[in-house]
């Protein structure tokens, strides 16, 4: 890796990770490792959350001209609409191999990013055959859950393996799943992990958060905890397409073997996981937008693609 740039975006609560992944960065070789363009709060690209991608970042990358690049920090409300025009700048602009570690910690740093890639590759591929080109796929768990999907033919399923040799490549670290923006969803979720900023504020949820849906959008939510119902249901009501299904996911790191509560690491243990607003479209290729994105995680799935059992109560059956 000798003379590649490697620059990092940390938040200051992921500085110990940061520091960690620098000094390796500069072991392997990154003789111009480009420590931090920071995006703390108390920097001058913003207060967090961040909700517009800046000139001057923007600018300040494009000077520090980095082939590799990291994300290293929690969520915060909103900033989704920072993100989305960053890891297309990163990607498309720079041509840079990016790491994109939303919420990442040091029981990811030792759990997920530690999985054989090798077989992560390998049976992200096998999935991604599987239902690349799938009709609907109809879901259920003991808990409850029990949503049946349709899609798009021109809408594109995204295998996510983490193999990223190539400039220009990037993923979310830990990787581990097969994504598409589904057409339609209708059904109701028992979803014990939220995603977004609720990962960290909650971790896995002691009364499970139930989710209706019709057509493709949340109709009710509701759980023992009301709190978390209501917070949950306004956030997905506050920006336009809020509350639409905006992927439909499964997970394929088969090393993991329990929740953590952090969507991160939990979005990628085998089984289904839905999210509400952004659909990704300029990976997908779905024709709508969202200014949010919150992933949801119910467990022990049994996975129905197109009449085919591809995994009963959380385990592969391919």
């Amino acid at each position: 890796m000798s003379g590649k740039t490697s620059s990092i975006l940390p938040g200051h609560q992921r500085q110990d990770i940061e520091r960690l992944t620098f000094a390796e960065r500069v072991q392997l070789g990154a003789e111009n490792a480009v420590r931090c363009m920071g995006v703390t709060a108390n920097e001058h690209y913003g207060e967090r959350p961040l909700t517009t991608f800046s000139d001057e970042l923007r600018n300040d990358l494009i000077q520090a001209r980095p082939t590799v690049t990291y994300y290293i920090a929690t969520a915060q409300p909103g900033e989704i609409a920072f993100r989305i025009p960053l890891l297309p700048f990163l990607a498309q602009e720079l041509k840079v191999r990016h790491g994109h570690m939303i919420g990442i910690d040091e029981a990811l740093m030792a759990e997920g990013m530690c999985a054989d890639y090798d077989e992560v590759y390998s049976l992200t591929n096998q999935v991604y055959d599987l239902i690349r080109n799938a009709q609907k796929i109809h879901v259920t768990s003991a808990k409850g859950s029990d949503v049946t999907a349709t899609f798009h033919k021109d809408w594109k399923w995204i295998p996510c393996h983490g193999r990223y040799h190539e400039q220009g490549k990037w993923g979310n670290l830990p990787e581990g799943e097969v994504f598409t923006a589904p057409a339609t969803v209708d059904g109701v979720l028992v979803c014990d992990v939220l995603g977004d900023y609720f990962s960290e504020k909650y971790g896995v949820l002691e009364q499970p958060v139930v989710i209706n849906i019709k057509q493709g959008y949340v109709s009710e939510v509701t759980s023992q905890n009301e709190a978390v119902a209501k917070e949950l249901r306004d956030y997905l009501f506050s920006v336009p397409n809020g509350n639409r299904a905006g992927e439909f996911a499964i997970g394929t790191l088969t090393s993991l073997k329990k929740l953590v509560g952090n969507l991160l690491q939990d979005e990628k243990m085998p089984g289904l996981h839905v999210a509400f607003g952004n659909p990704y479209p300029q990976f997908t290729g779905a024709d709508w937008d969202a200014r949010i994105h919150v992933d949801v995680i119910p467990t022990c799935c049994t996975i129905e693609v197109d009449e085919c059992v591809i995994m009963r109560n959380g385990e592969f059956t391919i």
